[in-house]
């Protein structure tokens, strides 16, 4: 019987990580949330079982990954927009979704400590989560505990319950993997760092005038939308223009908040006008990617738990 008492300082420290790990694993906040909430729990009933054989922070780790590798069993790949299907060749407003499962969603910050957000903020830009989610389960572990997480093959080895040997080829076929699929988001995501501050600003004056003549000019000609969960996403200035003109009754009045997500990329919090009273309330959180000093794809997160994840208000003034 384990007699060392259970560190609680030590799990509360891990909890970001721990939720970044889950994220890069699941895909989801939600999910990662849920899914640390369950590590917490396990660790607590399970800490008398805890030998001492490994590091606590091992032990802790293997829990997570037996415990995201059980929720991916039956899970489907999750997606971003672009990926799943062509642009549209029709310009409608967009009715049909998918349930949230189907989709990537974005994250807050994790509270990293500062010298490691350096490190491992690329790996958490979306373009990489829909590319780890290619993965099998097993080849993810490996290949996010190894070449995001920088341990040892050994350790991984004792974490996941395999041989050092199958350690080292999961994660040569996990990289071989990563480097030949090609996705659409990877190739849009690949043009710029983040967005110009002054690019922000203007997509936020020309938003809320609703001048769509100015806002489509911020677009580059290949610009496009895309708006999870609806499958549909646009290409094309002119496809945009049409967009931004049938769905002029829904957007005009909207304001912005600006927030970090995803490593501390820069995006907006869009709220639109309430049916009732004089406030309006949270829609979409739109992150921009760009390209030659224009917009090349706008990926607007329609999720309203998002909004309460990123610490933003549930409502603002007009």
């Amino acid at each position: 019987m384990n007699g060392t008492p259970l560190d609680l300082q030590l799990l509360e420290k891990m909890k970001p990580e721990l939720t970044a790990f889950c994220y890069r694993m699941l895909g989801s906040i939600d999910d990662a949330d849920d899914a640390v909430q369950e590590i917490f729990i396990r660790v607590w009933q399970s800490w008398s079982s805890f030998r001492q054989d490994s590091s606590p922070k091992t032990w802790i780790y293997r829990i997570a990954s037996n415990l995201c590798l059980d929720k991916l069993r039956q899970a489907k790949r999750r997606v971003l927009p672009i990926d799943l299907s062509d642009p549209a060749s029709s310009i409608v407003e967009p009715r049909e979704t998918l349930p949230d499962s189907a989709w990537i969603w974005l994250a807050p910050d994790f509270g990293e400590n500062p010298e490691e957000a350096l490190i491992r903020k690329d790996t958490l830009q979306l373009c990489f989560i829909a590319l780890l989610q290619t993965l099998p389960p097993r080849q993810r572990a490996v290949l996010i505990l190894k070449d995001v997480f920088d341990w040892s093959s050994k350790q991984i080895a004792e974490t996941l319950g395999m041989s050092a040997a199958a350690v080292n080829s999961a994660l040569q076929r996990a990289r071989e993997t990563m480097n030949r699929t090609q996705l659409r988001s990877d190739e849009l995501s690949r043009m710029e760092g983040e967005p110009d501050a002054e690019l922000l600003s203007r997509y936020v004056d020309a938003f809320e005038q609703f001048d769509i003549d100015r806002l489509v000019a911020l677009f580059h000609e290949e610009g496009c939308m895309s708006m999870p969960p609806f499958p549909m996403w646009i290409r094309g200035r002119e496809d945009l223009a049409k967009f931004f003109s049938l769905t002029r009754w829904h957007c005009e009045g909207s304001r912005f908040i600006p927030v970090k997500v995803n490593g501390g990329y820069p995006a907006l919090a869009q709220y639109m006008p309430s049916r009732e009273g004089d406030h309006l309330v949270p829609w979409g959180i739109h992150v921009l990617e760009t390209k030659e000093d224009h917009i090349l794809h706008v990926q607007n997160f329609i999720n309203t738990k998002l909004f309460l994840r990123l610490g933003l208000p549930e409502q603002i003034n007009r």
